[in-house]
């Protein structure tokens, strides 16, 4: 199996192998899943089991749709990772800041893409941790900076980086590393493009090219033929709009970030403004990072769990977020005996979701609105259009890619409201004088 000529490789130790590990690496997630719910606010009280916020979030967490498929179906770890990141998250919000700092230095060296939340975890540090005291009035104190603090903090990433990296600079084989951690070359799309900005952008700029070959205004001869629907992993040149460099979308992605990082600054709300600010920068990243592989909107739907059982305003946004972000895994498997498997799981967890958040917030307003509403219910057209309609017709043999363009554009669509939503609700909340001092 590590043999890097053994191509196409298969046995029945292996498929054993990569099942039951990835199942024992999920005893993790399930004892972070159990530490996040000690932290969910206990002031909305049920007297049925199955109404209350801890129950509910477990199963959010538990029985995540996206995670499952993933992690079981699709074979990877992002259960083992996800654990350790909730369960980092679980100790900051227990005020055991060094533990948390620890387990999320573990994390960013098991997986480089968390990379884009740790902003959050640095300003919550610096901010709670590095300053020890607030002024009445909210405001930092300035004085209560600790070096000690600063230090310890310190001497984990060193010691956890020098563990992790320590072996490949001995060998000189970091350059290695990097290079690998960062593959540019990989082109600024998955073969499926991810449902963001880009691909907005990747079909803005096909629509234009079309609109420009049928006006004359174009070259017919100058145009590469689907050179971003080919469904390739490389590097490819926009026709009309201009090209996309790795340093532009680094550029878009830190500045979709700042306002979050500020928000968690100057408007600090505990751990809760520190999971606002992780989700953010989760989404943030999603939406313009370079080569963003679809799975990647887990990083944002696990978190915001958490919140959606705490307040009806985060559980509507989760719920839009979770349908159209597991919506968009469809691509992933793709064989027809694993269509009804994942209509099914997918159809179960959904039908939860609304049910339990809907009767959690029964006293509140709808949690989606109609625009919101009708949005979700046209997934089930282009659901049906692209698994049975499409492969029927004489187009899929000379446009094979149309279902996921749809599928990624109807879904970026979505994912775009949904982080706008999500941003103007946390830029727009009031924090009360007594908030920021607690």
């Amino acid at each position: 199996m590590l043999v890097i000529e053994n191509l196409n490789y298969t046995s029945r130790a292996t498929i054993l192998f990569q099942r039951f590990s990835v199942i024992f690496t999920d005893i993790l997630f399930v004892y972070a899943v159990r530490e996040c719910c000690r932290c969910v606010n206990g002031k909305r009280a049920a007297k049925d089991v199955l109404e209350k916020p801890t129950f509910i979030l477990a199963v959010l967490l538990l029985w995540n749709f996206g995670l499952l498929i993933v992690d079981h179906i699709h074979f990877q770890y992002n259960g083992f990772l996800f654990g350790l990141m909730l369960l980092s998250v679980a100790r900051l919000c227990q005020k055991r800041y060094l533990e948390g700092a620890l387990l999320f230095a573990v994390l960013l060296h098991f997986k480089h893409i968390y990379i884009y939340v740790a902003p959050a975890y640095g300003i919550y540090l610096l901010r709670s941790y590095c300053f020890t005291a607030n002024n009445a009035d909210g405001s930092l104190k300035w004085r209560s900076f600790s070096m000690l603090h600063v230090t310890l903090l310190g001497l984990i990433v060193c010691l956890v980086s020098a563990l992790s990296l320590g072996p490949f600079i001995v060998l000189g084989q970091l350059p290695q590393v990097i290079s690998r951690l960062f593959p540019f070359k990989r082109g600024l799309c998955h073969a499926y493009w991810a449902p963001n900005f880009w691909a907005l952008y990747n079909a803005m700029d096909k629509a234009l090219t079309i609109f420009g070959l049928k006006c004359n205004f174009l070259d017919p001869t100058k145009i590469p033929k689907a050179s971003m629907t080919g469904g390739l992993v490389q590097e490819f040149q926009h026709t009309v709009l201009p090209g996309v460099t790795p340093l532009a979308t680094l550029i878009c992605t830190f500045i979709s970030i700042l306002p979050s990082v500020f928000c968690l600054w100057f408007k600090p709300q505990g751990p809760r403004g520190f999971l606002q600010c992780l989700v953010l920068c989760a989404l943030s990243s999603f939406m313009f990072g370079w080569h963003v592989h679809e799975k990647a909107i887990l990083l944002a739907i696990l978190p915001l769990s958490l919140l959606s059982v705490q307040r009806a305003k985060d559980a509507g946004i989760y719920l839009l977020l979770t349908t159209i972000g597991h919506f968009s895994l469809f691509p992933l498997l793709f064989t027809p005996p694993e269509l009804p498997i994942k209509i099914l799981l997918m159809l179960l967890f959904t039908v939860y979701s609304f049910s339990s958040l809907n009767s959690l917030f029964r006293r509140e307003r709808p949690l989606l609105n109609w625009l919101e509403t009708i949005y979700l219910i046209q997934l089930v057209p282009l659901e049906i259009f692209c698994e049975i309609i499409f492969p029927l017709t004489p187009w899929k043999r000379h446009f094979p890619f149309v279902p996921l363009l749809l599928t990624s554009v109807y879904c970026a669509l979505g994912v775009t409201y949904a982080w706008l939503k999500l941003y103007v609700s946390v830029l727009t909340e009031r924090i009360s004088v007594r908030q920021k001092a607690e």
